[in-house]
């Protein structure tokens, strides 16, 4: 392939009518090299088989202006991300966080709920909130569970299971729609482009099979936890897994160690997973882990919300496995990537399933800084009442203020009714509520600490807002999460399951005052500021995402949008990025349909 002079003109004439540029071309513009103007610069060059055009804006003049990515640029041939998350409220709210990150590189997303969530997601966030925008749709299809009008979270082992087994058929009828819809009307909704969808949704992968479009798989736990799973396989044929009897539950069985990093060493069988707890080979979740390990080997795409910093020597583990075919791109933490979006209708788009309660910033607002304990369980966690009891007078006698969440599903069997006393007691210094924007609580500058299920949305959200945690772990990655906060990390100190007021009360006091607290305090701003490096507009998340974009997601574009760099300064601006094209006539109907807003 060579560049003509002619095909140079047309570009130039494109971007000087899009942007009234006063154009000077000096030297042969038929050559291969860079064309400068008064204020774009253009490289020609070929890459990887395709003619790439870079783009930079010298002075700013494509400043608060996007390009409407993909195929080409009318409405109907952008490219088009079918996003599906696993159903439940910590998978729900990292997917809409990719959403909005491919909706602002130029992706038209159609995120696709389940039937009982987004009846849920109504309820929490009125009629309207499911509107979307023109070019952010949501829709739904059902989960094969028996309908219910409960507002609490679905039995997950039933619920991976039905997903899996039952979502299929009307995920592909959702796809075969959108896109007869697209071929019948000029300004219909594009034509679906590729798949994202969550690491326990797999059943997806057969979908982009069958419609032969790219995919990607979205693990939205930690990468230490993700190592953790892909060990199963491993400690299944070494007969460590299933377990011979329950008594290997209690008798110190679970203290015995495996190979895990360089970094790390060994890791005990306690801090894996805990879907490995279990004496039936037959154990629906631990088949489940299996089939998506199986699964995962096929796949070309794993996205993950950390940030190289943070688990670099996991990631390395990971992706050097006899097993790792999948390339990791680390997007994270997504939801400060999605605060740099400054589209505000997109980063408005919510997905709390209960409803948040507003009083609780107005509390903090009235707060010291660095004086509050925050206590949230998470949207999953259940405990006894006697454990609840337990919780609430450790709260009680560490004097400390407290705001605590607390689900009306946290007791099993039971509602989280607290005693009559213990209210009366700390009614001036605590604040009881049921839900809540957990980001801005642990953004704001009165919360100290925050008592935590080491959840991996609680664990990165707190790490990036600089807070140090007392870490309860209940089930599946939230083990390795606690593991690594506490002995890895530095930032967390781990409560006993059996959970004691005294234990607690003495854990509180620590973190919020003693010098172990103070010194997570300085390990966690130290995460937090590797973390902002991450998300900042031009780093390394930044880039794996369009990389992710690049390699994968518009593998089969005709024109691909990528390296998109920007530097911002009080001085000085400049935006630079690439445009490739298959071929000389895709470049020219690109550069036909090109509009700027």
């Amino acid at each position: 392939m060579t560049i003509k002079a002619i095909h140079v003109d047309f570009v130039v004439e494109a971007l000087a009518r899009h942007f009234v540029l006063s154009v000077h071309r000096p030297g042969d513009p038929s050559s291969l090299g860079i064309q400068t103007f008064n204020v774009l610069l253009l490289s020609f060059s070929q890459y990887n088989g395709r003619l790439e055009i870079r783009i930079t804006d010298m002075l700013g003049a494509l400043r608060g202006r996007r390009f409407n990515m993909g195929y080409g640029i009318s409405q109907n041939e952008r490219p088009h991300a079918i996003c599906f998350p696993f159903p439940a409220q910590g998978h729900v709210t990292p997917m809409l966080n990719v959403a909005k990150l491919l909706h602002h590189r130029g992706f038209y997303i159609t995120f696709v709920n389940t039937e009982y969530n987004h009846r849920r997601l109504l309820q929490s966030r009125g009629p309207d909130s499911l509107d979307g925008l023109p070019d952010f749709q949501f829709k739904t299809i059902p989960d094969g569970l028996p309908y219910s009008e409960a507002n609490s979270t679905q039995d997950i082992p039933a619920l991976c299971t039905s997903v899996n087994k039952t979502c299929l058929a009307p995920f592909c009828d959702l796809i075969s729609q959108i896109n007869f819809n697209a071929s019948t009307s000029s300004n219909a909704t594009p034509q679906v482009s590729c798949i994202v969808t969550d690491a326990a949704a797999f059943f997806s992968f057969s979908a982009a099979k069958q419609f032969k479009i790219p995919f990607a798989m979205f693990y939205t736990a930690s990468a230490c936890s993700y190592l953790g799973y892909l060990q199963y396989p491993k400690l299944m044929k070494q007969g460590l897994v299933p377990l011979k009897d329950a008594s290997y539950l209690i008798n110190g069985y679970l203290e015995n160690t495996i190979e895990w990093t360089k970094g790390k060493g060994n890791i005990r069988l306690k801090d894996l997973p805990t879907l490995l707890r279990t004496t039936d080979p037959n154990d629906v979740s631990l088949n489940f882990i299996i089939q998506f390990i199986n699964i995962r080997s096929q796949t070309t795409a794993m996205i993950l919300n950390t940030y190289d910093e943070l688990e670099k020597d996991v990631l390395l583990v990971a992706s050097t496995l006899p097993s790792s075919d999948p390339h990791h791109y680390t997007l994270g933490p997504l939801h400060m990537m999605v605060k740099q979006i400054e589209n505000e209708k997109t980063r408005a788009i919510g997905s709390n399933l209960w409803v948040e309660e507003s009083e609780c910033i107005e509390w903090l607002n009235s707060k010291e800084p660095n004086s509050v304990v925050y206590v949230n369980f998470g949207s999953i966690t259940v405990m006894t009442k006697q454990q609840l009891i337990e919780f609430a007078w450790g709260l009680a006698n560490s004097k400390k203020p407290f705001l605590w969440i607390t689900r009306p599903d946290l007791i099993v069997g039971d509602s989280a009714i607290l005693p009559h006393e213990f209210v009366t007691q700390t009614k001036d210094r605590s604040l009881i509520a049921s839900w809540c924007c957990q980001e801005q609580v642990l953004e704001h500058p009165s919360i100290g600490g925050f008592l935590t299920h080491s959840g991996w949305n609680s664990t990165i959200e707190s790490i990036s807002a600089g807070v140090p945690m007392l870490c309860w772990p209940f089930f599946s990655d939230q083990q390795t999460n606690c593991c690594y906060c506490c002995t890895e990390w530095g930032i967390g100190m781990e409560i006993d399951n059996n959970v004691k007021r005294n234990e607690l009360e003495e854990l509180v006091r620590e973190l919020m005052d003693g010098e172990k607290g103070k010194k997570m305090k300085e390990n966690v701003m130290n995460l937090k500021s590797k973390a902002e490096e991450a998300y900042k507009l031009g780093g390394c998340a930044w880039k794996q995402l369009d990389k992710l974009i690049e390699e994968v997601l518009l593998s089969k574009a005709n024109c691909l949008i990528s390296k998109i760099y920007s530097y911002n300064s009080s001085s000085s601006y400049f935006i630079s990025f690439s445009l490739q094209f298959h071929s000389f006539s895709s470049m020219s109907r690109f550069f036909k349909l090109m509009v700027v807003c």
